[in-house]
């Protein structure tokens, strides 16, 4: 209890232990998102050849999860050690390659690792030293896993989503956000206000404009925050990604043919609506003369 009492008593204290925390979980969750769409892959593969009465390949049999094996350079196989793995320091040090081969390390690792921690002291500095701050941390740890796995693969796993969207249903008892009637409802409209788009999109086109996931992480916001915000969600990520597709689209960065991820624009907004959504809704009322 005093320890606790010592953090909740220093702000500055706060800000420096969620930023580390938040650079040691940023590396974790490098593995997370390098790893958990190959095990998916894997696992798909392997239902498949089920289904099929067919032998898998053999590298699809070898032990593979959060874990095992251990990290390796793509380039030349070297073996990761510890002090090439000290979050944004290593990648410093290293010069952003790697020591053995000098293949470049992506850039996406030091990234992952600096947000974590910016994200992070955001959140603690925001709510503080509390229960909603413990939970809003978790969340926004698997918002950035969420952004980057959708970026890379345009795939929000299920592994992830799901439990996050029980876990809102769970802290509305506690009226941590809110209360459970309204994330009951939140869950059901966030979750049917995307499909009904999709639904009537493939009646019209015959295309599938929108993956599952999508329904399924503003279903976990509603959850988590309540009906309520599910109108400002959508505004705002419906905003961010018609002005950064038009960008792409008008830089021939992108062909109109290929889908952008919608996740990452969702799990922003999301994010934004979870720090500070009740004073946007306020200063909008204020604005528009309700108030």
């Amino acid at each position: 209890m005093e320890i606790l009492d010592f953090f909740a008593g220093s702000p500055l204290l706060q800000v420096i232990a969620s930023a580390l925390l938040g650079l040691i979980v940023g590396s974790f969750l490098n593995v997370v998102i390098h790893r958990l769409p190959v095990m998916m892959m894997r696992d798909w593969r392997l239902q498949c050849h089920e289904l099929q009465g067919t032998a898998p390949a053999s590298d699809d049999l070898k032990p593979f999860n959060l874990n095992t094996p251990r990290s390796r350079c793509p380039g030349c196989n070297h073996a990761i050690e510890a002090w090439e793995n000290i979050p944004l320091v290593s990648y410093l040090l290293l010069r952003g390659r790697c020591k053995e081969c000098s293949q470049p390390i992506s850039i996406r690792y030091p990234l992952t690792e600096a947000l974590t921690a910016l994200l992070s002291v955001l959140v603690v500095w925001h709510f503080g030293f509390s229960p909603q701050a413990a939970a809003a941390l978790l969340l926004t740890w698997a918002l950035i896993c969420l952004t980057f796995i959708d970026l890379e693969h345009q795939l929000l796993p299920d592994g992830i989503t799901l439990p996050l969207l029980w876990l809102g249903l769970g802290l509305s008892l506690f009226d941590l956000f809110t209360d459970p009637a309204t994330a009951i409802i939140g869950a059901m409209t966030g979750y049917l206000s995307l499909w009904s788009v999709y639904i009537l999109f493939k009646l019209l086109t015959g295309k599938e404009g929108m993956g599952h996931g999508d329904f399924k992480l503003l279903a976990l916001f509603g959850a988590w925050l309540g009906w309520q915000a599910i109108p400002l969600i959508i505004v705002l990520s419906s905003l961010a990604g018609s002005i950064v597709g038009v960008a792409l689209i008008l830089l021939r960065r992108h062909e109109r043919d290929i889908p952008i991820p919608f996740g990452p624009y969702l799990a922003a907004a999301g994010w934004i609506v979870l720090m500070w959504g009740d004073s946007m809704t306020e200063a909008y009322l204020n604005w528009t003369g309700y108030y």
